[in-house]
């Protein structure tokens, strides 16, 4: 179980029996905690997901 985020890792044999209609589902609340702003790494590259003033989510590069 990952301790930040108290959500449960899948192994790869678990992610490869899920199906299409079974995506992988994290709430914003367990993303963001008290945060209104997260750093991704993705590869090489850093995004900053943020929330707005009206709560939307926003995804910069």
């Amino acid at each position: 179980m990952n301790n930040e985020f108290n959500t449960p890792l899948l192994s790869d044999a678990q992610a490869k029996q899920t199906t299409e209609t079974e995506k992988r589902r994290i709430s914003s609340q367990a993303l963001f905690g008290s945060q209104r702003e997260i750093l991704i790494t993705h590869s090489d590259d850093e995004y900053r997901l943020r929330i707005t003033n009206n709560g939307k989510l926003i995804l910069t590069k």
